[in-house]
């Protein structure tokens, strides 16, 4: 049905409100806010939502996430959840572009803390706008029921707070209706305008893990009279290099301390040193092991210089799973959106997004799209363009994104969602 004309409308639509969906991009960059702190970034979608006289806009869903309600004028029993994450990064900015952050959140939990959207979630949210705007001006011609999904602290919440998507899930945010399908989008260092995918887990399971080491605080004058937590937390960490050598080559994980606290100073000598970081693991069966390991490792380790170690494991969240049966319902959308020659087919990644909450509860696909200044060189791998940005991972200071990508974005949710609705992207086995 790739000549059904209600494809190129949103076509015109997602290019009328193109100029729109960057303004608002610009301005949820240059205003970003940490997890369960998305006060304003709420605000500005709530009121867009509204502006669109949808059926319902639902608040205050894990603090700040929102949905839209948008039935469709046709008859249909299928229901859609497009999703974007909207929190922002504890990152300096160094993107380079005008509209860069310079905020400081001197108010956050282990802060102050300079605030960036060093991921893209500001493009993710700005494309969702821009997509609730073309189908809410086709709902006479949509066959069931699109819920514009805007989910707050998928970096994760500070660890005394609750957040994310499944906190979303767990409060009702999608129980009415309940939908059939849920897509995402998330946007990468890949050349610009290009999708990409994988069968099976496009993203890692992931735990935050805390790991407290505990010695004697002691002058650093006398350090015989106490019992010192650093050379314990130093070799933890050495140690922790190595457990990739204890799980299969064929198993990608991987163990990042991130964050180092401790209550010393430069002339004492702390009775704490606390290691902050998550593991990550392409196959989830594998997390059980690692976690394992690491708690030998921590409380043997730290028993080897007098001190003693807790490992707490927090934020579990499940791997993104394509699976293949939505992926072949989905792919014929994709190609006709980004053309077959810009969509391609990857394997997982580490890194790791709680829109697996949505896709493994209902059903559906996540997708990667390209915003960089990026080619394809003679062996078909991404490079740099002569000229341009160069590459900048996600998280990342000098992380950015072309704004020339989001209308893609735009276009990507209303294709996917109406072809749902329309029965179109069902997948094997599933009843139509």
């Amino acid at each position: 049905m790739t000549d059904n004309p209600i494809y190129a409308r949103f076509d015109k639509a997602a290019e009328a409100v193109s100029d729109q969906v960057i303004a608002w991009r610009h301005r949820i960059h240059q205003n970003p806010e940490l997890s369960n702190r998305e006060v304003n970034t709420a605000k500005l979608i709530t009121d867009h939502l509204k502006s669109l006289n949808l059926d319902e806009v639902r608040t205050g869903f894990a603090g700040y996430g929102v949905v839209g309600v948008l039935k469709g004028g046709r008859p249909g029993n299928k229901v859609i959840a497009l999703r974007a994450d909207i929190d922002a990064l504890p990152v300096v900015d160094e993107c380079g572009v005008s509209f860069a952050s310079k905020f400081v959140d001197k108010d956050y939990p282990g802060g102050p803390y300079p605030v960036s959207h060093a991921c893209g979630h500001d493009c993710h949210t700005a494309m969702l706008m821009g997509a609730a705007t073309v189908l809410s001006e086709a709902r006479d011609d949509l066959p069931g029921t699109v819920l514009f999904v805007f989910q707050p602290a998928e970096e994760g919440p500070p660890v005394d707070e609750k957040g994310g998507a499944k906190q979303m899930i767990t409060e009702g945010a999608c129980d009415d209706p309940k939908p059939t399908m849920a897509f995402g989008i998330h946007v990468i260092p890949f050349p610009k305008n290009y999708l990409n995918y994988a069968i099976g887990n496009q993203g890692a399971t992931s735990t935050l893990i805390k790991i407290k080491i505990k010695g004697q605080q002691v002058h650093g004058s006398t350090p015989w009279q106490g019992i010192d937590t650093m050379p314990a937390a130093g070799a933890v960490l050495t140690g922790i290099g190595q457990i990739y050598r204890q799980i299969s080559a064929f198993d990608p994980i991987s163990v990042s301390i991130g964050h180092v606290e401790d209550v010393g100073r430069f002339n004492i000598i702390g009775e704490t040193t606390t290691l902050w970081g998550t593991i990550r693991c392409l196959i989830e069966s594998d997390m059980v092991d690692v976690k394992k390991r690491i708690e030998t490792l921590a409380m043997n380790t730290a028993a080897a210089y007098n001190c003693t170690a807790t490992v707490e494991y927090m934020q579990d969240v499940p791997a993104v799973h394509n699976q293949k049966s939505w992926v072949d319902a989905v792919l014929p959308t994709l190609n006709r959106v980004a053309g077959s020659d810009k969509v391609r087919q990857g394997v997982g990644g580490m890194a790791y997004d709680d829109v697996s909450e949505f896709i493994n509860k209902y059903g559906g696909m996540y997708v990667t799209l390209g915003c960089q200044d990026l080619e394809f060189n003679a062996d078909d791998k991404p490079v740099p363009i002569k000229g341009g940005r160069g590459v900048a991972a996600n998280h990342n200071p000098k992380f950015y994104a072309d704004d020339g990508v989001l209308v893609t974005g735009v276009r990507l949710h209303a294709n996917v969602a109406y072809d749902h609705l329309a029965d179109m992207i069902v997948p094997t086995g599933s009843s139509s």
